[in-house]
């Protein structure tokens, strides 16, 4: 069994060395990337990594873009801000010896924000399909969220995908911005309309399940700042679906 690593980029500089140098059970490193003009590609290609480039196509498109270009039909799907464990490498690892059980495989995946490891919140396991054949699964999403869908088996594995996240407010500011424009967006591509209860009332609950029922309050001042986040998102995707309905500009 062989595996290709497939990371999509765009100005990746930041990231790029270490979800690179985690990747050793891997017999490829293909790095897709999308026009960086920072020294993504260079540290890229530095580190052993086999760089093509294509313009960008949408998350999901892009991924699948680079799975198809990879050398062998298992490919393990990372992005550059996420890195895996030891303890992950070493399971995969262990596939690579055994033989693969399933046609794709689950991790969970731990997230670092404002320099915190996230085990509340709703943000953790946050299991995720990241291994898998390609001639079974691809990715789906036209906007935001996209998955992996396998036509097979999947199995789970148990140890994390680390996931570094934003290390400041403004920057997660600045993700939202992006994130919350794509997913108003696809509001609008299905024709859905947004009601104005739905845009007073499923902010403030976003913050009470954050906060209380996925008990963000055990995250400190981070899974308060993450319930308060999860709100404003809310609030900004439906203010933005709104204002991209017929007759209206955003």
């Amino acid at each position: 069994m062989k595996i290709s690593a497939t990371i999509i980029t765009f100005n990746e500089e930041r990231n790029i060395a270490r979800v690179i140098e985690s990747l050793r059970c891997c017999d490829e490193i293909l790095v897709l990337d999308s026009g960086s003009n920072d020294r993504t590609v260079e540290i890229a290609r530095k580190l052993g990594a086999r760089v093509e480039e294509a313009s960008w196509h949408g998350y999901a498109a892009q991924k699948n873009i680079a799975a198809e270009l990879a050398a062998y039909d298992w490919v393990l799907s990372l992005d550059a801000d996420e890195s895996l464990s030891e303890a992950l490498e070493a399971e995969i690892w262990h596939i690579k010896k055994a033989g693969p059980a399933y046609d794709g495989y689950t991790m969970p995946r731990l997230a670092q924000y404002l320099g915190r490891w996230i085990l509340h919140s709703g943000w953790y396991p946050d299991r995720k399909v990241r291994l898998f054949d390609r001639r079974k699964a691809k990715w789906v999403g036209d906007f935001v969220h996209e998955s992996v869908t396998v036509e097979g088996t999947v199995g789970h594995l148990e140890s994390n995908l680390l996931h570094f996240t934003c290390n400041s407010l403004s920057e997660h500011f600045r993700t939202m911005d992006r994130y919350t424009t794509l997913a108003a967006q696809e509001i609008a591509a299905r024709g859905r309309t947004v009601s104005l209860a739905r845009l007073l009332c499923d902010p403030p609950y976003a913050f009470f399940k954050s906060y209380v029922l996925k008990r963000g309050y055990l995250d400190g001042v981070e899974g308060l700042a993450i319930a308060y986040m999860a709100a404003f998102y809310n609030f900004a995707k439906y203010t933005k679906a709104r204002l991209m309905a017929p007759g209206r500009k955003l």
